[in-house]
């Protein structure tokens, strides 16, 4: 008995000290860990600052932009004018084309949730009247605005024009503004609009890492005129012309083309305060009953014309002619 019981002891002794041999090497490598492990996050005035949150906040100062344009119209829009739409779709690689839009009161926040649907930032939105003679365009920063809305005139599409320019399809445009852009504070937010929405982002997945057409918007008595041009070079100096050799390219119209004439710009998406109204704008209603009371002005003149003529007959008779019965048999 007394040698099982000192045996026991023993096994007893041998577990315990495995176990604070393992402690201790539990403990040394935590110590290990420690010393391999980076320092303990600073405090600072904002909170705990830790390398990976740094890393984080280097990441986030490069700027990439992130711009997408949704492009859609309004329902029985003209068939000439969704063919100037879809050019506009093709020319922009970074937009989203959508369905009809039902024009009413409501288009505002209708095409507000469809802006946020399909994750875009600005929206261009072709709208016909009940007429179906005129066309609006809305180009609108969402969802806090602001928003322009044109009066679009001298609408001439590419399959119309037929010209020969031809740039590759994707490619980025330059842009380029006439001086009267920077005169007025109403044109310079056009015109930064107008970068933001037709300017394509760099490395965008959809475009050419090249620019080989140019968009031009200039301002002739208040409107802005748009078109787009390729930049070509001859064959045989394709590839010879070094940077700065402007002197050998040469621009050529592509299309489409169309006059914009700004009617409001408002603060807001779709509306809102009315941040300039344009006084030189005339709805195109009232030139058309102009047109109209003048072509009545004229058939009215004609009519008076030939009562006064009958009346002026009446009170001065003509003489009886001497030899009117002459030639008679």
């Amino acid at each position: 008995m007394f040698i099982f019981f000192f045996s026991m002891l023993d096994i007893k002794d041998s577990m315990v000290k495995k176990r604070k041999h393992g402690e201790s090497s539990e403990v040394d490598a935590t110590v290990k860990k420690d010393e391999i492990a980076t320092e303990r996050p600073k405090r600072t005035l904002v909170g705990w600052k830790d390398g990976r949150i740094e890393q984080k906040e280097t990441d986030f100062t490069t700027f990439r932009n992130k711009e997408k344009v949704l492009v859609t119209c309004s329902r029985r829009i003209n068939y000439r004018y969704r063919h100037l739409m879809l050019n506009v779709v093709s020319l922009l690689p970074h937009c989203k084309k959508d369905n009809k839009v039902e024009s009413k009161e409501s288009k505002g926040a209708t095409l507000n949730e469809l802006v946020e649907l399909k994750g875009c930032s600005s929206c261009l939105f072709f709208e016909q009247c009940r007429k179906h003679k005129d066309l609006y365009l809305w180009m609108v920063k969402c969802p806090s605005g602001p928003s322009v809305k044109f009066l679009v005139n001298a609408v001439h599409t590419m399959e119309e024009l037929k010209l020969t320019g031809n740039h590759l399809k994707g490619s980025r445009p330059i842009l380029t503004f006439s001086s009267n852009f920077d005169k007025s504070p109403h044109w310079k937010l056009l015109k930064e609009m107008f970068l933001q929405i037709f300017g394509t982002p760099k490395d965008h997945r959809k475009s050419k890492p090249y620019h080989d057409h140019v968009f031009v918007f200039s301002i002739v008595d208040d409107h802005i005129w748009f078109r787009n041009y390729q930049i070509s070079v001859p064959h045989s100096e394709a590839d010879k012309v070094d940077r700065g050799g402007l002197d050998k390219m040469t621009l050529v119209e592509v299309g489409p083309r169309f006059c914009l004439n700004p009617i409001k710009i408002f603060g807001g998406s779709f509306g809102g305060p009315t941040l300039y109204e344009n006084p030189f704008y005339v709805s195109p209603n009232q030139i058309r009953a102009l047109e109209k009371r003048q072509k009545a002005g004229k058939f009215a003149k004609k009519v008076k014309a030939k009562t006064r003529r009958k009346m002026h007959e009446l009170s001065n008779p003509l003489e009886p002619d001497e030899f009117a019965d002459m030639w008679k048999e």
